[in-house]
């Protein structure tokens, strides 16, 4: 910690020397604090919209910066009045919000020396290359270019060097990868032209323009980050939504999610075939190995019942070892060949388990009800689970490894067993 705070005070005062160090300040006065103060309020604004990222133990934040267009405007002394007045700013906003990381204060001297020195390089830069590039067509807009990936380059050397003192990177692949992974040209084209537009309105002075780009970037620039953020919040939702609905073992939908799709179900007025299933025998399985062999087996049966059905029907584990199905969109005669080719495919495969230092081949039998009915208001998909299961029961009096089903729509149909 001290290493860092150490390299954090020796870019401070060396941003300090090369301001004072590189001539006197020229800029008119009144045109300096008219031009610091919108960058100061813009800035601030745009500071919220910042994204924060985090390597191991180190957060910084990234975004657009309009640092480049204020140093060549500014030079390096007004550059380092800017950055000082800015990050004071989000230092103290931070920490009247109680947002400010424990380091805040100390890193506030990083970010003053590190940018200071950054776009003093720009500076020292553009009054090197301007001349080279002033008759070329779009030569301007080629060295602003030029400039932002030539400042971005540094700001990465600064801040891995920063990463490297903290051990959080140890080698020059792990800098490369963390500058590709940080960047992209959009972000560099986006900072290359609004400083471009800056500059040549800042020495024009026209104060109005610059503040319409201003808030355009503004503008542009939050409505990104409330989608963004949109974005983000439905994607968390809907991950926690589904570890909610879903079996932690098989990984299909639980008892949560049937519930909830049955209650969505009976106002379809579909009709219907509602299957109960379990494995015959599962507590010998458990009692023969170990609770470990009976996931597995637990496991190959989902999978082997969801292996039959279309994108139109669910599966669901609706207990221990028993799992419910809803078959959608098919015939009585088809619904009844699809379960008893489930049934036929359950008992003829087998799944491989580990027990006792050896694999072993476990094979399962299973038992079904089937109930076939219309949706209507006198039966509702809770009826119907009841009723399949109660033809599960009948399948397994009957022997196990059959299945047992009725027809609603049919009442002179009397139950059946295959």
């Amino acid at each position: 910690m001290l290493k860092a705070r150490v390299y954090d005070f020796t870019l401070f005062f060396a941003a300090i020397a090369v301001a004072f160090g590189l001539g006197v300040f020229t800029l008119d006065k009144n045109t300096f604090f008219i031009a610091l103060f919108i960058y100061w309020l813009f800035s601030t604004l745009y500071n919220h919209l910042r994204i924060t990222a985090q390597n191991g133990a180190l957060k910084f934040d990234y975004g657009i910066s309009y640092s480049l267009s204020f140093g060549i405007f500014a030079g390096p002394i007004g550059l380092f009045i800017f950055e000082t007045i800015f990050r004071f700013t989000v230092y103290f906003s931070r920490k009247s919000s109680k947002t400010a990381d424990e380091d805040e204060f100390w890193d506030t001297f990083y970010n003053i020396g590190a940018h200071a020195l950054i776009y003093s390089i720009g500076y020292l830069l553009f009054q090197w290359g301007y001349p080279l590039f002033e008759n070329i067509p779009f030569g301007f807009w080629i060295l602003m270019c030029i400039l932002t990936v030539i400042t971005t380059l540094i700001s990465y050397t600064f801040l891995s060097t920063a990463f490297y003192i903290m051990g959080e990177i140890k080698s020059i692949q792990q800098a490369v990868k963390f500058f590709r992974d940080s960047n992209n040209w959009l972000d560099l084209g986006k900072t290359a032209f609004t400083n471009g537009l800056l500059l040549l309105l800042l020495e024009e002075q026209k104060w109005e323009m610059v503040v319409g780009l201003f808030i355009l970037n503004y503008l542009v620039s939050r409505s990104f980050h409330s989608k963004s953020q949109s974005i983000k919040t439905k994607i968390e939702r809907d991950k926690f939504e589904h570890m909610a609905y879903t079996d932690f073992l098989t990984r299909i939908p639980n008892r949560a999610f049937m519930d909830k799709k049955m209650s969505e179900l009976n106002q379809s007025g579909e009709t219907i075939g509602i299957v109960v299933a379990d494995i015959d025998k599962f507590k010998l399985i458990n009692d023969s190995y170990n609770h470990a062999v009976g996931d597995r087996v637990i496991q190959h049966f989902a999978n082997t019942l969801k292996s039959y059905l279309s994108v139109n029907d669910y599966v669901f584990r609706s207990g221990g070892e028993e799992f419910t199905i809803i078959l959608r969109n098919r015939s009585l005669s088809q619904t009844v060949e699809l379960v008893e080719k489930i049934r036929h495919g359950v008992e003829t495969s087998s799944v491989e388990v580990d027990y006792q230092s050896g694999r072993h081949k476990v094979t399962i039998t299973s038992s079904f009800g089937l109930y076939y009915f219309k949706l209507n208001q006198y039966t509702s998909m809770e009826k119907g689970y009841i009723y399949a299961d109660q033809l599960l029961l009948q399948s397994k009096e009957h022997g196990k490894n059959k299945v047992t089903f009725k027809n609603e729509l049919s009442q002179d149909t009397p139950v059946s067993v295959l």
